[in-house]
């Protein structure tokens, strides 16, 4: 079987930088097709237009494109139910945001065994079953 990689919203946010080796290192795995979720192109979006300076036209590109290139997985009831039961469940151990806790959770109901993220702890396992990687270390 093959691994499934899910990519975090900052890893298109690199692509659309100028940040040397973590442009390179983000496209190579957006290139390969990754699994995001709604909420990944949604904040790629917001973050693009409000930080970056892109015209809304020009971010509205950019998720177009995802949309093509990235199996994209619904944020639906339940996924947002499992994101709060695994922020209540890892509140003890590890500080997750409920916008982290929804990639999360959006990942392991994607049945991911990566995630690609520089926001959460690196080798960090989720219910036995995905591993969080900062490609960026």
């Amino acid at each position: 079987m093959t691994a499934r990689i899910f990519a975090d919203t900052n890893l298109i946010i690199y692509t659309e930088s100028d940040d040397g080796d973590k442009t390179a290192r983000a496209m190579k795995i957006i290139e390969a097709s990754p699994v995001i979720s709604v909420q990944v192109i949604n904040e790629a979006v917001n973050v693009l237009t409000r930080k970056y300076g892109f015209t809304l036209a020009e971010a509205h590109v950019i998720a177009e494109s995802l949309l093509d290139l990235c199996e994209v997985v619904p944020v639906e009831v339940a996924t947002v139910r499992e994101a709060i039961r695994l922020a209540i469940r890892l509140a003890k151990r590890y500080s997750l945001s409920h916008w982290d806790s929804l990639i999360v959770a959006a990942a392991l109901r994607a049945d991911c065994d990566t995630l690609y993220s520089e926001d959460m702890q690196h080798g960090q396992v989720f219910d036995n079953r995905l591993t969080v990687i900062n490609p960026f270390r």
